[in-house]
């Protein structure tokens, strides 16, 4: 049993802590404008996660994957070009933007929301759920044994998302990003303009 959890742990820790769409959306904020926005980010991540793996362990995943990924694919596509767009203008800007936070940007609901949205427009977050939960539940699973595949994949995506703001939101980072912002930008563009080619268009 606990080599199985072990398996999915492992295998959900590679899932979400690997460079993509969420974890740089959350760097790039956390160096951009600080911890709280960040953070306030990662908990729409993690609650989408949530959401997903919930979705992933009660079977109803099979039912999302059949009427409802089409729509989240585009949706997520062009959510993740509109990104792409803004990190490039930020990126095309001669004068590094200052590190304070502005009055529209101190607002942690939308940074909250924009969380969830880059979430839930990423099909392969409940696709990589649907799949760790085959992974550690086997034939014969328990109840138990799928809470604790799930709750402990919970506690992970908690650690690992809030973990980027926190270390991306440090001193350091902040001056890195302030001396290299057009090259970070541009990377960022970079990812969420792959990602959201390979969503609209990938199979």
């Amino acid at each position: 049993m606990w080599n199985d959890l072990f398996l999915v742990y492992g295998a959900y820790i590679l899932t979400a802590g690997s460079p993509g769409p969420s974890t740089m959306g959350i760097m790039g904020i956390a160096m951009r404008h600080g911890r709280r926005p960040a953070a306030a980010m990662a908990a729409g991540v993690v609650t989408m996660s949530f959401a997903w793996g919930l979705i992933a362990v009660t079977g109803l995943a099979a039912l999302v994957i059949r009427y409802a990924l089409a729509i989240l694919k585009f949706a997520g596509g062009l959510y993740l070009l509109w990104l792409s767009f803004k990190s490039a203008r930020s990126a095309m800007q001669a004068d590094a933007a200052p590190l304070v936070i502005s009055a529209g940007e101190e607002n942690l609901g939308a940074m909250y929301r924009r969380g969830v949205f880059m979430h839930v427009g990423n099909p392969k977050a409940i696709l990589a759920w649907v799949a760790l939960m085959s992974l550690g539940a086997g034939a014969h699973a328990s109840t138990e044994h799928l809470v604790l595949a799930f709750g402990g994949c919970v506690l992970l995506g908690v650690l690992i998302f809030f973990g980027y703001a926190v270390l991306f939101s440090t001193l350091p980072m902040i001056k890195g990003y302030a001396r290299a912002r057009r090259w970070i930008d541009g990377a960022l563009s970079t990812v969420f303009a792959g990602a959201g080619v390979r969503l609209l268009f990938g199979r």
